[in-house]
């Protein structure tokens, strides 16, 4: 998890040239440095926090975050904030586990549209069917999915902890849902029978083997980065592959200064600022959930107090615990 600390407004607003001259024109970050600063007053005067996953576009993720990083790191910040509200730069999942991590605290997401092709991928119906075909057997599912989804597992796992969780089970067969390719790399780390549910990320899923192929071909000494929800054969031609977080990691001990990132094209652009040594060959697929999180309804959300995210007291306790659990388990 990374806090993004500054001394003053102004100090941030003066840093954000560097970070966006590779994504925006001159007069583009000028008009976002207007709505910028609309939003810092507001996160003041509200006692407000904003999370930035690291699939926002840099003028949101660097200009208005107070932590970046990915799902792990940031369901971590949302147990510790002492803020009033949570603003949730993200999708609506990700919005959704603030609130059960938070249940006495206001949890806004700039667009309540903003779902995940993971999310939609399974109900809690269909993992209540999964528990009866396969009795006795954990449910681990991965954090992109509804609070129903949640309440009705074990325990979560992220990207970045997938193996460990797993691992940290006594049983010999879990359940896994609902990435199936997640599960499918997942399942070549560890010693257990993995029974997949076939979901998919809309984004991850576009990436090929003969992608690889041929930027290795076209780019000399080029570096492959993947994330865990690619198809594994194209996890198996990689350099590297982890969570978005591990990216970064890997990418401050890597002496790499060529760098193709198989994942969201946004995280490249994050990327860019804090490694200007590397080039970043883009990918150019994007997230259309993620994209309708913009610096004005970021605005608008804490301006008028909307699109607050909230979960069901029932459902809200008992994906609590698959959560705590997790974070018991992932330390």
């Amino acid at each position: 998890m990374a806090r993004l600390q500054f001394n003053s407004d102004n100090e941030r607003l003066e840093s954000l040239d560097q970070h966006l001259e590779h994504y925006m024109l001159p007069e583009e970050i000028a008009s976002a440095k207007v709505i910028i600063q609309e939003i810092l007053e507001l996160k003041r005067e509200k006692n407000a926090v904003i999370l930035g996953h690291n699939y926002m576009t840099p003028d949101v993720f660097h200009g208005v975050s107070d932590f970046i990083g990915d799902s792990l790191a940031l369901a971590r910040h949302a147990v510790e904030t002492t803020s009033d509200i949570i603003l949730f730069n993200g999708v609506h999942f990700m919005a959704e586990t603030a609130k059960i991590l938070n249940p006495q605290k206001k949890v806004l997401i700039a667009d309540l549209k903003a779902g995940c092709s993971l999310a939609e991928s399974i109900s809690a119906t269909e993992v209540r069917e999964l528990r009866k075909k396969f009795p006795g057997l954990p449910v681990v599912t991965y954090i992109n999915c509804t609070a129903e989804v949640k309440a009705e597992c074990d325990v979560v796992c992220t990207s970045a902890n997938a193996v460990q969780i797993i691992n940290s089970l006594t049983e010999d067969e879990v359940i896994m849902v609902p990435d199936g390719y997640l599960a499918a790399n997942v399942q070549k780390q560890t010693d257990k029978k993995i029974h997949i549910w076939a979901g998919k990320c809309m984004v991850h899923e576009l990436f090929s083997a003969t992608d690889i192929e041929m930027a290795k071909r076209q780019y000399k000494d080029l570096t492959v980065i993947t994330h865990p929800e690619c198809k594994p054969e194209v996890n198996s031609l990689a350099d590297f592959s982890g969570s978005t977080s591990q990216m970064a990691g890997f990418l401050k001990k890597s002496k790499s200064k060529k760098v193709m990132l198989f994942t969201e094209c946004s995280m490249g652009d994050n990327l860019r600022a804090e490694f200007p040594e590397i080039q970043f060959v883009s990918t150019c697929q994007t997230c259309p959930h993620m994209k309708k999180i913009t610096l004005t309804r970021v605005r608008d959300a804490l301006l008028n107090e909307q699109y607050e995210v909230d979960v069901a007291p029932a459902v809200l306790d008992r994906a609590r615990k698959s959560l705590d659990r997790m974070l018991e388990l992932s330390h």
